[in-house]
């Protein structure tokens, strides 16, 4: 989110992207190379992609490879397409600046939190969140069963959204929106949805779910959200 502001700059607008490439610094424990046993996983997104405030091993793609490998299916460390302040028109940019020529066994993609903060066209969303999905059924060589949504977070549960003079209602209001349209294309598109908003709301009575900015998930919250997903996946390569 890109907010007016000495401190929000420090919060949402922080220039250092976090990917599997350049974030093994950050991570104690990190998955081998993609060796031929190995699936291959991409995420797609935002701040809540890349665990803006936490380690890289602690955001949600490791934690749910490291899941994934407990449960006996092997997967790789994690290619991370994802920036701080992203919306879905500069995760399309983000993609395109890749130029990824390779196919994953695993896609995942959680984004529109940006884009609800600006104010964004909510029917640009949908424009831009469909392009989305195809580019992740793209991504898995067009197998729809290999691609998984998660659906956007309240961020006015957190301490910082109680500050910012949004209005928690307000802001639970255009989440509610925002997701009302990636749930509904997704399943349309005929892909699996992982609803994680109504327990990102549990922050606003539980801080040990907050990271210490007090905006973005702790850890614990991104445990919680891998283990919504789970299931999903183990339906898939179990």
């Amino acid at each position: 989110m890109k907010l007016a502001g000495t401190v929000l700059l420090l919060i949402f607008l922080l220039s250092c992207e976090k990917s599997a490439t350049n974030g093994m610094a950050k991570t104690d424990t990190p998955i081998p190379a993609n060796p031929a046993d190995q699936l291959s996983y991409l995420a797609l997104g935002d701040s809540y992609t890349i665990g803006e405030a936490v380690v890289l091993n602690q955001c949600f793609p490791y934690q749910l490879a490291e899941m994934l490998g407990n449960q006996g299916v092997k997967v790789a460390e994690p290619k991370i397409i994802a920036k701080t302040g992203w919306t879905t028109g500069e995760l399309k940019q983000g993609i395109q600046a890749q130029a990824l020529a390779v196919k994953y066994n695993i896609v995942t993609l959680l984004i529109g939190v940006n884009n609800q903060y600006r104010g964004d066209s909510i029917d640009t969303y949908r424009v831009e969140f469909k392009e989305l999905l195809q580019t992740a059924i793209s991504f898995a060589d067009g197998n729809k069963t290999h691609v998984f949504v998660i659906s956007i977070p309240d961020w006015g549960a957190t301490p910082f959204g109680k500050q910012s003079g949004r209005g928690t209602q307000t802001i639970a209001t255009q989440i509610d929106a925002f997701n009302a349209v990636n749930n509904e294309e997704t399943l349309k598109a005929g892909i699996s949805y992982t609803d994680i908003t109504p327990g990102s709301r549990n922050a606003a009575t539980d801080i040990s779910l907050v990271a210490s900015d007090g905006l973005h998930p702790s850890a614990m919250m991104y445990r919680e959200w891998t283990l919504q997903l789970l299931p999903a996946l183990l339906k898939v390569y179990k």
